[in-house]
């Protein structure tokens, strides 16, 4: 089988070059050419893990291959998944422009029958705009070619999208006819031989379940950091919390980890969208509002955490000297979460914000983070000195007030904590994923923070 996947982003690529793996024959597809070289040179613009070996070997195999031309391939293939970005508005909606654009061009070029499947996370009645414009371009040409439109939303993690997407725990199909059913089937069975766990719904409900999937999984989130926040306050432990409420097989134990908050490309933008579409539809989804609102809070704990050891307000006035002018934090961790280099909705950039706004300096480490895009705004604390990228994680510390820990990296979980309670001006440990045992450091001398302890 042959198909095109437009965008080349973390769901297009990760899910092309997938395909590729069970011999399906896949052209990627971006309107960004130098994207498109750099992919032809080896060049892979986005981390995870095994991905650039798989690109080479299916490159290598003349089964993956790369454009910036749409029309070029959609008479040569059977399935086309259009997996563009659909950024936030600024008023959370989804914008659909690239979705309607592949549509676009689709209509404008298509010949023989094809099925369009969209993978971007999009609103509920998405396909029908899609479909809608498809057959606009088809009857501006004056031809009659059959067609169908799908929804196929992805549930890939960053850090683990390979192993989720090769073997899925189901996958999630909107079809409006049979014919689309058996091709899309055609092509997934070979991930699910041993357990056909594909789920075929209506286009609608498919849009829906991706959405009520990471809100879900956001409220989770957020409940967690509302308990430890109460736990703090009545002396409670929120890890024996979880714990127990986990051990109830009515709740399980997944996403109940209390933190500093959620980040990255999907759950604080699906849970924006899901909120304006309910305000369209002249309804309010109360409790995600407050997940969100819970979330944008607990960005802004560890900052209050780091004011509340020096015993300074976290509001400042231009005139006051605050306690952490000239003070340098160091902060292990800046992706929104392990096995990644997304820095997206990422906890650390607000922290660094609060930290520089305050003053104080600070030297961080990530594994794959090695430098802050321009947007971000950091250029002139880097030059001033603000920020300083360490060359390691004991680099980090190196004669900084306290240590913050905010993306739990495999590599952060067991350090050599004598290095660092040599190189820290005060054996001060704020862990902002609760990945250390609290007994332990204080026995070593250090001052402990967690989050609900």
């Amino acid at each position: 089988m042959r198909i095109a996947i437009v965008g080349t982003g973390y769901v297009g690529l990760v899910s092309g070059v997938c395909f590729t793996e069970i011999g399906t024959d896949v052209t990627c597809v971006d309107v960004n050419a130098q994207k498109i070289q750099q992919l032809k040179d080896g060049i892979i613009p986005i981390f995870e893990p095994g991905l650039d070996d798989m690109v080479k070997k299916n490159v290598d195999a003349g089964r993956l291959h790369f454009t910036t031309s749409l029309a070029d391939v959609i008479n040569d293939v059977e399935v086309i998944f259009s997996a563009v970005g659909t950024p936030p508005d600024e008023d959370g909606s989804a914008d659909l422009r690239y979705v309607l654009e592949v549509a676009k061009t689709v209509g404008q070029n298509m010949n023989h029958y094809l099925v369009l499947v969209t993978k971007s996370t999009v609103p509920v009645g998405t396909a029908k705009k899609v479909k809608a414009t498809i057959q606009a371009e088809l009857d501006k040409r004056g031809v009659k070619v059959d067609f169908d439109v799908a929804s196929n939303p992805e549930f890939l993690k960053e850090g683990a999208a390979i192993k989720d997407f090769m073997s899925p725990d189901r996958v999630v199909i909107g079809v409006e006819s049979e014919r689309a059913k058996e091709l899309m089937t055609t092509l997934y069975r070979p991930f699910l031989l041993n357990n056909f766990r594909v789920l075929f719904m209506d286009i609608p409900s498919a849009e829906m379940t991706k959405y009520a999937a990471n809100s879900m999984l956001a409220t989770r989130i957020s409940f967690m950091n509302d308990m430890a926040n109460l736990c703090e306050l009545v002396g409670a432990d929120v890890n024996q919390v979880r714990r127990g409420i986990g051990a109830d097989t009515r709740i399980g134990n997944k996403f109940l980890y209390a933190g500093c908050g959620y980040g990255g490309s999907c759950f604080p933008k699906d849970v924006k969208a899901l909120i304006h579409t309910a305000k369209d539809n002249g309804y309010t989804m109360q409790l995600l509002e407050a997940v969100e609102a819970v979330n944008e809070h607990q960005k802004t704990v560890l900052f209050e955490k780091i004011c509340r050891h020096y015993e300074c307000s976290r509001h400042f006035e231009r005139s006051e000297k605050s306690l952490l002018e000239n003070r340098t934090i160091a902060i292990w961790g800046l992706a929104f979460k392990p096995n990644t280099d997304d820095l997206r909705e990422a906890t650390s950039i607000v922290l660094i914000k609060q930290l520089l706004a305050a003053g104080a300096k600070v030297r961080v480490f990530d594994p794959v983070v090695k430098s802050f895009p321009t947007f971000l705004g950091f250029d002139n604390a880097i030059a001033d000195g603000s920020i300083y990228f360490a060359k390691d994680a004991y680099d980090a510390t190196f004669e900084a007030d306290l240590l913050c820990l905010v993306t739990e990296w495999q590599e952060f979980r067991l350090p050599n904590w004598q290095i660092i309670k040599k190189s820290l001006k005060e054996p001060v440990i704020i862990d902002g994923r609760n990945i250390y045992d609290p007994t332990e450091l204080k026995k070593l001398g250090f001052e402990y923070r967690g989050i609900g302890i």
